[in-house]
């Protein structure tokens, strides 16, 4: 059976704030599309506030106990929740085997730029105290740091590495990978003018970019790092986490994300850009139509696990409090 692109396109535009979208119907038409009552893979979900921001913590059957991800939705910067993201953050935690937090934060034009990068620096300073915390009492007698994973996608990029730009050395080198899936990297316009993906991409349009930043920040701020990443210093690049960023080849964010990778490299950072031929913006969230997704679901897990947790013996799959008993035993 092949790929139904139509059923793709039009599911993936819901996640798209357009010309005609108002902010309460467009969060709760991608809720109705993309939330589920049924988490894949038997993963748990659990609530657990951070920092003051509601978050979901979802825990596969096997994970690496010193690792974790906080992961930053998108949807235009207006949408986007955590029972939107349940099933695809399941899917990405089992690929992973890691727990994966994602923060309900505040959403624009109610809460604009700079309110979403606070609740996520908020939940990342208190994530990061318990992840210590939870690493000093481990039991084995080795003090080690903990594996932060920063995750986001489309416009939720810039809001995960504003949050990567703000942070002190301390907070920083716990950052082990960055994953970004199709990032929005700039709110410039005029950066799409010339994309060759203009005509081909058929979910994000400039119009669309235009119109989702307008309800994020001032025009005088679209060129600003913590707003548009591409525009980062060197100093803000320096050093920086790996990254990974996974897209589809016909997407006109393409042209950006290859001159943020390049920036990246040429300051001697490790940086993969995964592009899938003939996909389109956040095709792994539409599983049911491409089987690509899958795929590349796959690819991503094996990128965050290669070289580690089997041969760390850091897998685990008991509750903390029982983990705990068990070592003092």
């Amino acid at each position: 059976m092949g790929n139904d692109i139509r059923g793709a396109i039009k599911k993936l535009k819901l996640l798209t704030y357009n010309s005609k979208s108002e902010a309460e119907s467009f969060r709760r038409k991608i809720d109705d599309a993309f939330s589920t009552a049924f988490l894949p893979n038997k993963v748990e979900c659990s609530e657990i506030t951070y920092g003051g921001v509601v978050c979901d913590v979802l825990s596969p059957e096997i994970y690496a106990s010193n690792r974790i991800m906080l992961y930053v939705h998108g949807g235009s910067f207006v949408g986007g929740s955590r029972a939107a993201y349940r099933a695809f953050c399941s899917s990405l935690a089992f690929k992973s085997c890691s727990r994966v937090v994602v923060p309900e934060y505040r959403l624009s034009p109610t809460s604009p730029y700079p309110a979403p990068v606070e609740d996520i620096q908020s939940v990342f300073r208190n994530l990061w105290t318990e992840e210590q915390v939870n690493m000093s009492i481990s039991g084995d007698g080795e003090l080690r740091e903990p594996e932060i994973i920063i995750a986001a996608d489309g416009s939720a990029a810039g809001i995960a590495l504003a949050l990567i730009f703000n942070l002190r050395e301390k907070y920083r080198k716990c950052i082990k990978n960055v994953v970004l899936f199709s990032p929005w990297l700039s709110l410039d316009i005029s950066d799409y003018a010339k994309s060759p993906m203009r005509k081909k991409d058929k979910i994000i349009s400039e119009e669309i970019l235009k119109k989702s930043a307008a309800s994020y920040t001032y025009y005088e701020n679209l060129k600003c790092p913590f707003v548009s990443p591409v525009f980062a210093s060197d100093e803000q690049l320096k050093d920086f986490p790996p990254v990974f960023i996974q897209m589809g080849e016909n997407e006109i964010l393409l042209e950006v994300a290859k001159k943020f990778a390049e920036r990246l490299r040429s300051l001697g950072n490790e940086v993969t850009l995964d592009v899938w031929p003939d996909m389109v913006f956040m095709f792994q969230m539409a599983d049911e139509f491409f089987h690509e997704s899958h795929l590349a679901m796959d690819k991503v897990g094996f990128e965050l696990t290669k070289e580690r947790d089997i041969d760390s013996g850091k897998i685990e799959n008991l509750p903390k409090l029982e983990d705990s008993l068990k070592s003092e035993a």
